[in-house]
């Protein structure tokens, strides 16, 4: 016998046990499905049966209903109830075996009796006897049909459980005795097989073959160490000091790829370090520059205008006057605190938490860009739905919002309409977050500018400074949140700030919604 033959004799041995279980299985699996199949059909009689149980109960209740006056349209009830005790026994029936008929005639006589009974009891009350009647109901329907009745239901669902859940029950455990009985045999004359065909291909070249193969897979799997034990000074010997000598020079191989590896790696990420701390400090020195520029050139005048308006509202006799000085007043310390921010962007920004309204922030928002809007063209719609507090520093958000809404604006240079919404949304294991959303319907963002519209100093427009987007982000990250950005060219811009909201009161929401639409002046 040829090699070839050996091997192909072994793997008909290994083959014909698979072949031989399966076939078992699918004889099995059948004989299984037959007997799920008709408890299948035994559960579904008792499932009607439960239907038939539960229609006469209600007869007898609708009886009790009129009796006691509870219920005007028991009369009615019942009698409907009536057509439904008929409709599941005719089904019921259907579904019994011939021996089981007899079930069937005694339900069918007690449901007469309580329609008898129904009829008198209903006749005496009718005639004013509502004592008597009520008497009647007691003894016949309470006292007397109702425990022969339930006396049925056990023995009914009793033959159920021994006709059909056991009978099925049993039959699965020949079926499966026999399947065991079967796979054993399947299996002891397979290991039989087994044994005598490996005996027989490892007495000629199948063991030296093998322990090459079994070398040839641990160094594949990476363990280069391994050593080939064949001692053959035949082709397969030579076979097997080749791959040997193959090995030992991987093995060095490897070792010197290893070394060289690391040090790659080593210095691509020193590499990696100096250049990204390069490009920061190139970033945050321009911008150290100028914001120094910014605050020399603006808060200067902001401070001789904050004079003015204070000397001027100390000398006004008028009511509405020292409105107006007050608010610009206001003003120039917001714009002064916007420098501020814009200055901290080159230096570890302060960070001063509070217990914050998203709500009453987009609110404080709208009253400072709204003229600004109305002079643009651009419609503004709010949608303010109660949502959880957040623990924010409330400058820096106002900041934020304040940068993606002047964006929106620069982007809708004829008008358009821009809408911000805020919304809370649930965590998998915490109390969720609360979405900032605005929205504007401007020319929209290229697909590959918006990996960078975030950077610092990236801009579209040759006025822009790149900062407004860059500031935003900065301030949400550092209050916990996250910056997502969406857009269709041609469509418009999504711009959404989530917030993790508080933990400590879930619950506590804002006290009422805001939905508003502004139209453009």
């Amino acid at each position: 016998m040829t090699f070839r033959l050996k091997l192909l004799l072994g793997f008909s041995v290994m083959i014909l046990p698979a072949l031989f279980i399966g076939a078992e299985a699918i004889r099995t699996n059948a004989l299984e499905r037959a007997a799920l199949e008709e408890l299948g059909q035994h559960m579904a009689r008792t499932t009607t049966y439960a239907e038939l149980e539960g229609a006469i109960f209600n007869e007898s209740a609708t009886v009790w209903r009129f009796l006691t006056g509870m219920d005007p349209t028991a009369r009615q009830e019942f009698r409907l109830n009536s057509d439904v005790v008929n409709y599941w026994q005719q089904r019921w029936r259907a579904e019994l075996r011939p021996e089981e008929m007899g079930l069937a005639d005694t339900m069918q006589t007690i449901q007469g009796q309580i329609s008898a009974l129904a009829a008198q009891v209903f006749a005496l009350y009718d005639s004013g006897k509502r004592v008597e009647a009520y008497g009647l109901a007691q003894r016949e329907l309470r006292d007397r049909l109702v425990p022969v009745l339930t006396a049925v239901n056990r023995d009914v669902y009793r033959q159920v459980r021994e006709s059909s859940v056991r009978g099925a029950y049993s039959r699965l455990a020949d079926i499966l005795a026999a399947q065991r009985r079967a796979q054993l045999a399947i299996l002891a004359l397979a290991l039989v097989a087994g044994l005598v065909t490996s005996w027989a291909i490892s007495q000629g070249l199948a063991r030296p073959i093998s322990e090459l193969s079994r070398a040839m897979g641990v160094a594949g799997s990476g363990d280069l160490a391994y050593r080939v034990n064949v001692r053959s000074s035949d082709e397969i010997g030579d076979l097997a000091r080749s791959f040997a000598q193959m090995t030992e020079r991987l093995t060095q191989s490897r070792a010197e790829l290893v070394g060289l590896n690391s040090e790659l790696a080593a210095k691509v990420a020193l590499l990696e370090r100096t250049q990204a701390k390069l490009v920061q400090s190139e970033r945050l020195a321009s911008v150290g520059e100028m914001s120094a520029a910014v605050a020399h050139g603006i808060r200067n005048p902001l401070a001789s205008l904050r004079a003015a308006a204070q000397l001027a509202q100390r000398h006004s006799e008028s009511g509405p006057s020292r409105d107006y000085l007050t608010s610009i007043i206001d003003e120039v310390d917001r714009l002064d605190r916007r420098v501020s921010h814009l200055l901290s962007f080159s230096r570890p920004a302060p960070f001063h938490p509070l217990r914050e309204s998203v709500n009453r922030l987009v609110e404080e928002l709208v009253v400072t860009v709204g003229e600004l809007l109305r002079e643009r063209g651009v419609e503004l719609r709010l949608e303010m739905p109660p949502v959880p507090p957040v623990r924010v520093d409330p400058m820096q958000v106002e900041q934020a919002l304040l940068e993606i809404v002047s964006n929106a604006m620069d982007a809708m240079p004829d008008g358009g309409r821009l809408r911000i919404s805020t919304r809370s949304e649930l965590g998998a294991d915490g109390p969720g977050s609360v979405v900032i959303e605005i929205a504007d319907t401007g020319g929209g963002i290229p697909e590959h500018l918006l990996p960078s519209v975030c950077d610092p100093f990236f801009t579209t427009r040759p006025e822009g400074t790149g900062l407004g987007l860059a500031v935003a982000k900065r301030f949400v990250e550092q209050n916990g949140g996250r910056l997502e950005i969406e857009s269709t060219p041609g469509t418009g811009t999504v711009v959404r700030i989530r917030l993790p909201a508080t933990k400590d009161d879930p619950q506590n929401v804002d006290s009422a919604p805001t939905t508003s639409g502004a139209a453009a002046g």
